[in-house]
């Protein structure tokens, strides 16, 4: 389709090839033009460099869209500082690993399935990358086994935590999932920190003294989690004065250790579609599934909209005002009822790898993100202008098989949010985009009902 506005101005003209200036009367045309077709297949995606702290752990079946199984391992980031101020290692009491899940959305499946999981410490330094179809064999034995705990969502307590993720101080409500660690573990940490305070500089160095874990599910399935924080509390006992005439023993809690961005840390996904997913790949259909499932590959009909442009600006200036692409998608209809992923980003297809693994952001040239709009369910990728004007200024106007190819894959977006002033407002800046590990989801691009459109203006100078 192909919409026109005309009207007569007396004003200069800029195209994307060349810059003029008319005096004369002229008419201006905004021209809209949404006739492109674009293509594409869905592939495997099962070896992914997840670059994330969250963590998935859990083991799911669900019709329609397969099995899945999630385990994780990680390195720690230490406190630079342990409270040693009148205690000593035989004043260590216990210590909890926490994993901390969203209130909403911090797991899919049945919340009451009863589940156990196994915790190992690792013997040695994890490998840097490292993939989602990584083998913790020879990583650990069973010989390491710290814990063994049953668990379920239900089962954790509701705990209001407070972060600076948005830069102000936040509330959000978390389940809590409290396993039992040796106390022998906290005495070895303090006298660690006690004897070389150096190793709790950094994360690497920690590892001589701490190499990480590895959290398996060994019992059930019915869910996996999102967890979205992981740390070890150590709790001691403390003589203090209550006031100027009165002493007490009392109880502290201090976190030893966090998981983080920083550290070294992985999922181990493990994913098998069911006969519906596997038919509808088989039948052509551009499918999203995540964690670790399958992505889709498209070629973007970049040519074909740059020639029909220039065609259409012949004898006049112009000036491409917008790029944009629609995905509209339907949902597949599964047990325990996945919805789409929240993020989808579209990145060339020779810089995919790149892009991930360097942990990138969206420039929209070579890389775009949409977020799934539920009313329309629909994707919107707006801020394809660059992509075409690098292009036909930079390439005088002849794609590459590199610019035509690209892959849509389900990604996790965090965001930064700070206030400016009182008068205009909060900023919200993108600062991570990572593979999706946040939860199940599934989608079905509908490629064929796409709406790839193009908005330019032209002027032809009488």
């Amino acid at each position: 389709m192909i919409l026109a506005a005309a009207a007569l101005v007396g004003l200069y003209a800029c195209t994307d090839e060349t810059i003029g200036v008319s005096i004369t009367d002229s008419v201006s045309s905004i021209i809209e033009d949404s006739s492109f077709v674009i293509t594409g297949h869905s592939v495997l995606n099962d070896r992914v460099q997840m670059r994330t702290s969250t963590k998935m752990l859990g083991v799911l079946q669900a019709d329609g869209y397969g099995s899945l199984s999630a385990e994780a391992v990680t390195m720690w980031m230490p406190a630079m500082n342990i409270d040693t101020t009148g205690i000593t290692a035989s004043n260590i009491d216990s210590c909890r690993l926490k994993l901390r899940l969203p209130y909403r959305q911090g797991f899919t499946g049945d919340s009451l399935a009863p589940m156990r999981l196994n915790i190992y410490r690792l013997n040695k330094s994890l490998p840097s990358p490292i993939f989602s179809d990584f083998d913790p064999t020879g990583y650990y034995s069973d010989a390491d086994l710290l814990a063994s705990e049953s668990y379920s969502p239900s089962s954790g307590w509701l705990e209001v935590s407070t972060s600076y993720v948005t830069g102000t101080l936040t509330y959000d409500t978390v389940r809590v999932i409290s396993v039992s660690m040796p106390s022998s573990l906290g005495t070895e940490l303090f006298d660690a920190y006690i004897t070389n305070p150096e190793k709790f500089v950094s994360p690497r160095s920690f590892a001589d003294i701490f190499p990480g874990i590895y959290i398996t599910n060994s019992f059930g399935s019915g869910h996996v989690m999102n967890i979205k924080a992981t740390e070890l509390d150590v709790y001691y006992r403390k003589h203090v004065w209550l006031n100027d005439t009165t002493e007490a023993d009392s109880t502290f809690c201090q976190s030893y250790l966090a998981s983080t961005p920083e550290v070294t840390s992985n999922n181990i996904i493990r994913y098998i579609p069911d006969d519906a997913i596997t038919q509808m790949v088989d039948a052509g259909d551009a499918l999203i599934v995540a964690p670790a499932g399958y992505e889709v590959q498209v070629r973007f009909p970049i040519q074909e909209i740059i020639d029909k442009y220039r065609n259409n600006a012949t004898g006049s200036q112009s000036i491409i005002n917008t790029l944009s692409l629609e995905l509209p998608v339907s949902i597949p209809e599964t047990e325990y009822d996945i919805q789409p992923p929240t993020y989808l980003l579209m990145v060339k297809t020779s810089q995919k790898d790149n892009f991930i693994n360097g942990d990138s952001l969206a420039n929209n040239k070579d890389s775009f993100y949409a977020v799934y709009q539920p009313r329309s369910k629909s994707y919107y990728f707006s801020g394809l202008r660059n992509y075409i004007l690098d292009i036909i200024n930079n390439k005088g106007g002849i794609a590459t098989e590199e610019d035509i190819n690209f892959t849509i894959t389900p990604v996790d977006v965090t965001e930064y949010t700070y206030s400016r002033n009182y008068y205009s407002g909060s900023t919200t800046t993108v600062t991570k985009i990572s593979p999706m590990v946040s939860r199940p989801a599934i989608v079905r691009l509908l490629l064929d009902k796409a709406k790839i459109k193009i908005t330019y203006s032209k002027q032809i100078v009488n």
